[in-house]
């Protein structure tokens, strides 16, 4: 019965603080801020205008080129078998295109092939002329068997599944001008590489929340069993785990992360354990005490005399009671893990290109703050600044909402 009016009351404060933080305007906004975040994150390549693998289509004609750029394309087919995909793998890893794009400034048509003057990033009549046949650009074809022109006007050709295809340059024409002479604007402007800025910041979302999620988890598991060890059994178990505690605390976050990821080694995956292994001692040590002042407790003395077990003491009985602080923390810990995140791929040793991370990108473009293509890495600055500033403004919220003297 005791442990039944526990979890009812803990019900009963759990509500109250949701509506506490509900009436927090600031709060709000800062959840407001992560749920777009999220959205973001989970719909990825689906709704980036890059939805290629990492969001690193190139073009080193368009290097570093400003917001609102537009060029016109042409989209030629690439000769290969056709990749099959569905909407989910898309959304996970991107998709390959079937076509690849070069940048022109015009187009006109002789014979049976299309004549392009290629976009150079100079003057317009100062780009290089190239052609290609009209059935190449728009199919996959086997360079096995030449083009046929027929005397009635038509091409035949094999499609690369050995197909044989006869059409007429007309309907070529047609479907070129409609779909493969294409207009792209670049919104945020291009990279030095000649990538879409605004899919690589659309994707480097997903890499900060995905370091900041896993790692919070990471931290939960390791530090909420040492807290609860330490805390309910007190005695020799204690002392050691609080001396662990202690070396881990005395080292400097930054400094644990970059050694242990020189010990794991460089890449996306390595830095969850990284982040997740250096942020343990905060939830262990509140953890701890928040189970040193529960355990002496009538419903936890009843739970004892009633023969439960230690681990269902903990489990079902104190651990429910404690998570308020711990919540709080792991938010605050959320914001920090972003920011370790964005730290170490600035200093080359977090996800490795071509993944796109916003310290990534701020390591590639630092040099351009003293031009006049600043926003390369302030863009990236300002998306780390909003997104710590949505978690400790949620942090915050939830601190003053679980505090039972503010009403």
């Amino acid at each position: 019965m005791a442990g039944s009016h526990n979890i009812n009351k803990s019900k009963s404060l759990s509500s109250q603080a949701w509506r506490k933080l509900k009436k927090n305007k600031i709060a709000v906004f800062g959840m407001a801020i992560i749920a777009s975040s999220f959205f973001v994150a989970i719909m990825g390549p689906l709704i980036q205008p890059d939805d290629t693998p990492d969001a690193n289509e190139m073009a080193l004609q368009l290097t570093t080129k400003k917001p609102g750029f537009t060029v016109k394309t042409l989209r030629i087919t690439k000769n290969r078998d056709e990749i099959k995909s569905n909407i989910f793998l898309k959304m996970i890893f991107g998709e390959e295109r079937p076509f690849r794009e070069i940048p022109i400034y015009d187009y006109w048509f002789e014979g049976e092939n299309i004549v392009v003057e290629s976009y150079t990033g100079l003057e317009v009549n100062n780009g290089i002329e190239a052609r290609f046949n009209l059935a190449d650009v728009v199919y996959s074809i086997n360079f096995n068997n030449l083009f046929k022109r027929t005397p009635d006007g038509y091409l035949e050709f094999y499609d690369f599944e050995g197909n044989r295809i006869s059409k007429s340059m007309d309907d070529l024409i047609e479907k070129i001008e409609k779909e493969h002479v294409v207009s792209r604007t670049y919104w945020l402007g291009t990279d030095r590489f000649g990538r879409d800025l605004l899919s690589r910041l659309l994707a480097g979302t997903r890499i900060s929340l995905s370091v900041g999620f896993i790692s919070v988890i990471i931290s939960l598991l390791i530090g909420v069993l040492f807290g609860a060890l330490s805390g309910f059994f007190r005695g020799w178990v204690d002392d050691i785990i609080l001396w662990v505690i202690q070396v881990v605390w005395s080292i400097p976050t930054l400094l644990l992360v970059i050694a242990i990821t020189f010990a794991l080694g460089k890449g996306f995956w390595q830095i969850f354990i990284a982040v997740g292994l250096s942020m343990w001692p905060d939830i262990a040590r509140v953890v701890r005490g928040q189970i040193i002042s529960v355990r002496e407790q009538e419903f936890v003395e009843a739970a004892r005399a009633l023969g439960y077990t230690n681990a269902r003491i903990i489990v079902k009985h104190i651990l429910p009671n404690t998570m308020g602080p711990v919540i709080v923390i792991s938010a605050a810990n959320f914001a920090a893990a972003i920011l370790l995140e964005a730290g170490l791929s600035f200093l080359g040793i977090g996800a490795q290109p071509p993944m796109p991370t916003w310290g990534g990108m701020i390591k590639d473009h630092y040099g351009y703050i003293i031009v006049d293509a600043a926003y390369l890495a302030i863009l990236p600055g300002f998306a780390i600044m909003i997104m710590v500033l949505a978690f400790v403004l949620v942090g915050n919220g939830l601190r003053d909402a679980m505090d039972a003297k503010i009403d």
